[in-house]
């Protein structure tokens, strides 16, 4: 249920029409907390500030007209100039990117103050009441509506400014490198300690042989793994003394009735357990960035990959991709990755710990694959793109901290070269690439 929840906040949070509807509520509570206190308070402003406030009935209602109508025709130039933006975007970075544009907070919080000033003067306008002896000038709540207005004018500024360096390339993929890396601090909080100790490799087939039955929870629907919560598949193996395996992570594409829990078992399953089972994992239409590591790794290289496509030939582009994800792969050699083995904690000898959990996790091989490996493909015909890549691996290779590592980089540097000399014309920029790699590879 908490994943649930906290994948409808997130779809709400992110989306382009909550902050401007959450706006409209504030300004109607606002409008009428406004009113309340001009009918509560007789103001009598002195000297100066007489000439601030409206104190007749034309006046206000001049004002009170004027603003809203600007107000709502600005807010119809904002929404247009951030549709132009969002074909822009498209045409440039890919249509995946256009879900960074619209989750915008800047974007739209202006839209949203723009509507709800339109509403705020509405709702005051239509307060104002004038009779045969009495009439109803609500100074502060006019007061505030300018005060509004002004602030608008200012916003539009800050929005046409934030809209030309939002669709600027080195900004998109800045952005989109914040992200991941604040991402990775949540998804891997854990640095290594020392010498990193190494899980060994259980078998299997060996593991099932100690339970007769076996269960598959599987997909109610198809779409993207979304979220799976290891500490509720840990505690349901441990109540029902069952060796559960999760065949996929975060971020796979599963169709409906796939098998995405394996439950191994002896005797009767605990119905308890398996409803807990099946509430622990969640399938969306989309990927999400929350346990998917990987999601925006694949941004930057989407936006990489167009960038060395023909129809564009944009290298430095590309290469701007490479060297922030170079800085990520560097803060990947120091953390810790999850566990693909979960235990029993109970057993007072490590060696007599019951394996109840075997999950599908991401390992830094991984994700250098996912980094690296579709840049070098389409990086064929471009040298500059390529050497900045074998640069990058040697800054990673200098960051490694165990020999899996050090020996997934020396893995893309041959590749990087093999790339190389079925592309490069000059050769001197090939003796450059294998002086390079010769210096670490040892056996080039």
């Amino acid at each position: 249920m908490f994943m649930r929840l906290k994948s409808v906040w997130y779809d709400l949070t992110t989306s382009f029409w909550f902050v401007p509807i959450v706006s409209i509520l504030v300004a109607f509570a606002g409008a009428y907390v406004s009113i309340f206190i001009d009918s509560s308070v007789d103001i009598d402003p002195p000297g100066f500030f007489q000439h601030i406030l409206c104190s007749n009935v034309d006046s206000a209602r001049s004002v009170l007209s004027t603003i809203s109508g600007a107000m709502i025709g600005v807010a119809g130039t904002v929404f247009s100039i951030t549709l132009v933006a969002l074909t822009l975007a498209s045409s440039q970075f890919g249509s995946r990117l256009l879900r960074n544009f619209m989750h915008d907070r800047t974007n739209q919080v202006v839209l949203g103050s723009y509507i709800a000033t339109f509403v705020y003067c509405l709702i005051i306008l239509n307060a104002i009441d004038e009779g045969v002896g009495f009439e109803f000038v609500p100074e502060i709540s006019v007061l505030i509506s300018i005060v509004a207005a002004v602030a608008n004018i200012v916003l539009l500024v800050i929005f046409i400014h934030h809209i030309s360096m939002g669709i600027q390339a080195d900004k998109v993929i800045s952005d989109i490198s914040t992200t991941l890396n604040l991402n990775l601090n949540t998804i891997f909080p854990d640095e290594i300690q020392g010498d990193e100790v190494l899980e060994d490799a259980l078998d299997l087939d060996e593991l099932k042989k100690g339970y007769e039955e076996r269960y598959s929870v599987r997909a109610p629907r198809g779409g993207y793994l979304q979220y799976v919560n290891y500490d509720t598949t840990l505690s349901a193996a441990k109540e029902g003394d069952l060796l559960v395996i999760v065949n996929f992570r975060p971020g796979d594409h599963v169709v409906f009735e796939s098998p995405v829990i394996e439950v191994c078992y002896n005797g009767d399953i605990p119905e308890k357990s398996i409803r807990r089972l099946e509430t622990a994992f969640l399938v969306g239409n989309v990927r999400t960035p929350y346990q998917d590591a990987e999601f925006s790794i694949h941004q930057m290289v989407e936006i990489a990959a167009r960038a060395l496509s023909p129809g564009v030939n944009d290298p430095y582009t590309a290469i701007a991709c490479v060297d922030n994800l170079t800085s990520t792969l560097c803060h990947l050699t120091r953390v810790k990755f999850p566990l693909r083995y979960r235990y029993d904690d109970d057993a007072e000898d490590a060696d007599e710990r019951t394996v109840r959990v075997i999950a599908d996790v991401l390992t830094f091989e991984g994700m250098l694959n996912a980094a690296f490996n579709q840049i070098r493909q389409f990086a064929g015909g471009s040298p500059a793109v390529l050497i900045r890549l074998m640069e990058s691996l040697v800054t990673i290779h200098q960051f490694v901290r165990t020999d899996q590592q050090k020996q997934a980089v020396q893995k893309h540097m041959r590749m990087v070269y093999r790339m190389a000399e079925h592309s490069f014309v000059e050769e001197s920029d090939l003796i450059d690439l294998k002086e390079r790699i010769k210096a670490i590879v040892r056996d080039f």
